[in-house]
């Protein structure tokens, strides 16, 4: 459930070196410029003006049943007291595998410190379970606030504001991949770069950060948060929601991310996965006024990861920069003056480039202003998708001869489909002729149910929403 409020703390201060900083490679719009080391730069970008609203918004999941707290804790407990805080980094560093760290309420003031997860099966979590009570805050002079670089790891249930970094930061190591990271019922407020970093620590040990989860959170760009956001790299707005790079088979759910835009230079996706990233699932989210929703891969040149199985042989070896992957259910939304006023404006949906085997299906695109493209694919030779079901206010667009398969979906919908777009509601109204039972029948498996769990039928309406007559 999306609730628009804000909790902002001052904290203390320091300065700190990245000692847990970056390795990864450049991002989406050519900005990534966080001690990554992989070079790909694209800053193309087209958009258009129009319309308005706001962007500050904490969200908990209580009474969602995708979203349950987590469970008791059943392992070895360690309590930590706000008090504590400057013993919190000995603490995570000398945790050992089955140890949970339990945060009680209140506000952690990191001052430059950074926790860092090396040893696997460890867990970080408040508890309360309540995201808003726990407050870990790197008032910009903490680099990365938590650097996940073992497998098994689950950051759950706290709220991380303010790092001059990443508030999360998923690696690798030299010694081997990290797998099963579970970031699940958090709040990342103001993040000055990406919210969360996936990457492999070195490009050439071959050990990458795969099969993860990023569900039931919250990650917002404010408006006081804005202006903090690091403009030094060649776009000037280095920021965004999820950016990661070379990873395999994360689930990305539930979430709600908003904000991410500059007035000047354009910001990363909401959600990016590109430089060889595979067979990831992005479903059910709520994406509000950002500069890009969804975007996988990014340019048709540079390094990325391959795999031994050769998924996409009709290729032909042309630059991948994501393997196969579904974009489904998700509701992306843009009605802010501001964002579409900005030099980037609200440019693209869901961005397929260089992406070969994804499927985008009933997903609801719209907004109040204009916009470059809603549903987009780009790149000749390696790019063959899927768009099928979605409900677009704006342009399906083909780029520089991609290929795409399109079945079922509503273009240039008018915003009097939906219940409430004020309210970002996006449900569709009973008067919705255009979209219910417009939809084609899909494999079974592929999209069985809507933005909210509810069963589609066997004429799918088109869009993220299956009316249901309440």
């Amino acid at each position: 459930m999306i609730v628009r409020a804000l909790v902002l703390l001052a904290a203390l201060l320091a300065i700190v070196s990245s000692a847990c900083g970056g390795g990864d490679g450049t991002a989406d719009n050519g900005t990534d410029g966080d001690s990554d080391t992989d070079g790909d730069s694209d800053t193309d970008s087209d958009s258009d003006t129009d319309s308005d609203s706001d962007t500050d918004s904490d969200s908990d999941s209580d009474g969602d049943p995708s979203c349950p707290p987590l469970g008791p804790p059943t392992e070895n407990i360690i309590d930590v007291l706000p008090s504590d805080v400057g013993a919190l980094q000995g603490i995570v560093a000398g945790a050992s595998t089955g140890d949970t760290i339990l945060l009680a309420n209140g506000t952690y003031d990191l001052n430059g410190a950074y926790l860092w997860f090396g040893t696997p099966g460890v867990t970080l979590r408040s508890q309360s379970q309540n995201p808003d009570a726990v407050i870990i805050d790197g008032n910009y002079s903490t680099t990365e606030i938590i650097t996940v670089a073992a497998s098994d790891v689950t950051i759950a249930e706290v709220t991380l504001q303010r790092a001059y970094t990443h508030p999360i930061h998923v690696t690798s190591s030299d010694l081997g991949d990290t797998t099963n990271t579970l970031i699940y019922r958090i709040n990342i407020i103001d993040p000055r770069e990406q919210a969360i970093k996936i990457n492999p620590h070195s490009t050439t040990a071959g050990f990458y950060s795969d099969y993860g989860e990023i569900a039931c959170s919250s990650i917002i760009l404010t408006d006081a948060g804005r202006p903090n956001v690091n403009t030094s790299a060649s776009d000037g707005c280095y920021t965004g929601g999820v950016d990661a790079h070379q990873a395999r088979g994360w689930l990305i759910r539930d979430n709600h991310i908003e904000g991410f835009w500059c007035s000047t230079g354009t910001a990363e996706h909401a959600v990016h996965m590109w430089r060889g990233c595979r067979d990831t699932v992005v479903e059910r989210n709520v994406l509000i006024n950002n500069t890009r929703a969804i975007g996988f891969g990014l340019s048709n040149s540079g390094t990325a990861r391959l795999y031994a199985d050769d998924p996409c042989p009709e290729a032909g070896g042309a630059y991948i920069g994501h393997y196969d992957g579904i974009v489904r259910n998700n509701i992306i939304f843009a009605d802010r003056t501001e964002l579409f006023d900005s030099a980037a404006g609200f440019d693209c949906g869901v961005c397929l480039w260089s992406a070969c085997g994804a499927k985008a299906v009933h997903n609801t695109v719209a907004s109040t202003g204009a916009n470059f493209s809603s549903l987009e694919w780009r790149f000749t030779g390696s790019t063959s998708v899927e768009i099928t079901n979605n409900i677009a206010t704006h342009d399906l667009r083909e780029r520089d001869g991609a290929s795409a398969t399109q079945t079922g979906n509503l273009q240039g919908a008018s915003l009097t489909l939906f219940e409430d777009i004020g309210s970002w509601d996006l449900h569709l109204q009973s008067s919705a002729a255009d979209a219910i039972d417009m939809g084609a029948a899909v494999e079974d498996g592929l999209c069985d149910d809507d933005m909210d769990g509810d069963p589609r039928d066997d004429q799918p309406d088109v869009g993220a929403d299956e009316f249901t007559g309440s």
